[in-house]
């Protein structure tokens, strides 16, 4: 039986639940990894949904599989650090525990009326809530989500809105659902108290709702988006402890002491602690975050303000971010959807088959495009296609937009900062793909640098959640815990990179206006 002591992540992603145990050295433990998929549930175009009772149900699974793939000692694991699909939305009822609608997915476009008439009511049209949240309007963030969900139980005649400001339900992203069931659900903690009710900084700078500087729910915010403060969490900061696992078996007293949103718990756990450093994660979307210390900063190239981490009661560490909704769930979609492929594995061997892309560019804006564009009305589109094409150009054409997506955001990140990064620290699913990588590096015209632990989700709440049990004492200690893996170094002649970048901005513009056409 084992005397070390670890930490356990639960990383509640988009498409799947993990549960990873790390140990001291910031190592994920072989063979303690669990992971578990579950639905994607789409009721019509433009709407993505999950069970949140599956979904609870599977992050139970998940840690049940950890714990009984390796002897431990009741006292070996420290603490636990979540992490999770940012945006993502649940409404529950607080007596029952039951959600009164599917969670809403970060992808869905099902608020674009609301988002619409929120816009139009006002003279700042979709930069109305900017200057307090850092965001824009649009159908990517959580508070008009939790607005749509109440009116559509209000429709039902099922009182959604009376009933929420009675504090009768309650909302949050992923993260408040979990603690909230990990902490006693609706029969509250084996002392007698309610379950806990909260949310992180980064979670909640993610709804429209929170104010950036004094890291509150904005009465006024919360007023002209229609989602009733009594009803929030309690917004707590990335890295302290909560309170502890109520189940008696199962890890049941350990402490829950980080949550992080997971492009942010992907930045911690990539290190990522000074002004000026950046990571990119490429998973079902990708991921740009940039460092800007502790004073938010705005962009004016389509950026988003959001908070990066909070380690106890010390300022919050604020970044710009951008975000590509379909990246690794672009791949997906031609195994899929088209059954262009197998397995994700096969584009690499389908795209280094190639000499070039052929001039075929794929943009995959299934839901419209998010940062730095911000259009709703895009929709995908092959473009150069000829009887010349096979499907290993369509899977090079994926991967390729996944690196042109990508150098969007950075290029945004420069225009606004005003200097560019010598390095772009990457993880994610898709940064095995070596093609990928080299591909990045070469659009980027800058080395792109993957860490040994890819899984920097999972391992960015882990940190957090070390920290705040002193598994681990300072960030400085987690910097010499992270290890360089592999580097990419950019090969392509500057005049072939400004050549595909003017073919990918043209592809780009036929997309654009298409939902209009379709009314």
């Amino acid at each position: 039986m084992t005397r070390s002591s670890y930490i356990l992540a639960i990383d509640q992603g988009t498409t799947s639940t993990r549960a990873i145990l790390f140990d001291d050295r910031g190592m994920p433990v072989p063979a303690a990894t669990a992971q578990v998929e579950h639905r994607q549930i789409l009721p019509r175009a433009g709407w993505v949904e999950h069970d949140p009772l599956e979904i609870w149900q599977n992050v139970r699974a998940a840690m049940a599989q950890v714990a009984s793939s390796v002897d431990l000692e009741p006292a070996a694991v420290t603490a636990i650090g979540i992490t999770n699909q940012r945006e993502t939305v649940v409404v529950w009822d607080r007596e029952t525990g039951d959600p009164v609608y599917n969670a809403i997915v970060w992808q869905d476009t099902r608020t674009s009326g609301i988002c619409a008439r929120l816009s139009e009511a006002h003279p700042d049209g979709d930069d109305r809530f900017r200057a307090a949240t850092g965001l824009p309007l649009s159908t990517y963030f959580a508070g008009p989500k939790i607005r749509w969900i109440l009116e559509h139980l209000d429709e039902r005649g099922e009182r959604g809105t009376e009933r929420a400001e009675a504090g009768e339900l309650l909302a949050g992203t992923i993260d408040s659902w979990l603690v909230w069931n990990l902490t006693g659900g609706r029969r509250g903690g084996d002392d007698g108290e309610a379950a806990l009710h909260v949310t992180d900084v980064t979670n909640a700078s993610r709804t429209l709702l929170m104010d950036l500087r004094s890291l509150e729910w904005g009465d006024e915010l919360c007023r002209e988006v229609g989602v009733p403060r009594a009803m929030l969490p309690r917004i707590v900061p990335s890295s302290g402890v909560l309170g502890h696992v109520t189940t008696r078996r199962m890890f049941g007293g350990t402490p829950i002491a980080g949550i992080l949103g997971d492009q942010q718990a992907a930045m911690f756990g990539q290190t990522c602690f000074e002004p000026g450093e950046a990571k990119n994660t490429y998973g079902t979307g990708a991921f740009l975050l940039l460092n800007t210390g502790t004073t938010p900063q705005f962009s004016e190239n389509g950026l988003l303000t959001t908070v990066c981490y909070q380690l106890g009661d010390a300022d919050p560490v604020y970044a710009l971010e951008g975000s590509v909704a379909v990246a690794g769930s672009l791949v997906q979609w031609l195994r899929d959807n088209l059954g262009v492929i197998s397995t994700a594995d096969e584009t690499e061997d389908l795209a280094t088959s190639l000499e070039d892309n052929g001039d075929c560019y794929l943009v995959p804006a299934f839901s419209g495009l998010l940062a730095p564009r911000w259009r709703p009305d895009a929709r995908g589109v092959m473009v150069g296609l000829t009887r010349f094409h096979t499907r290993a150009h369509l899977a090079r054409a994926a991967l390729e937009a996944t690196a042109f997506q990508s150098r969007e955001m950075a290029a945004a990140m420069v225009a606004d900062a005003g200097e560019s990064a010598d390095s772009l620290r990457v993880d994610g699913g898709m940064v095995v793909n070596d093609f990928l990588m080299q591909f990045q590096a070469d659009i980027l015209g800058v080395d792109v640098i993957r860490p040994e632990v890819t899984e920097t989700t999972a391992l960015g709440a882990a940190f957090a959640a070390g920290l705040a049990v002193g598994q681990w004492d300072s960030p400085d200690r987690l910097r010499e815990l992270w290890r360089e893996d592999c580097r990419w170094t950019p090969q392509m002649p500057e005049e072939e990179r400004q050549r595909l970048i003017r073919r990918w901005d043209d592809a780009v513009e036929r997309t654009l206006g298409w939902a209009d056409v379709e009314g």
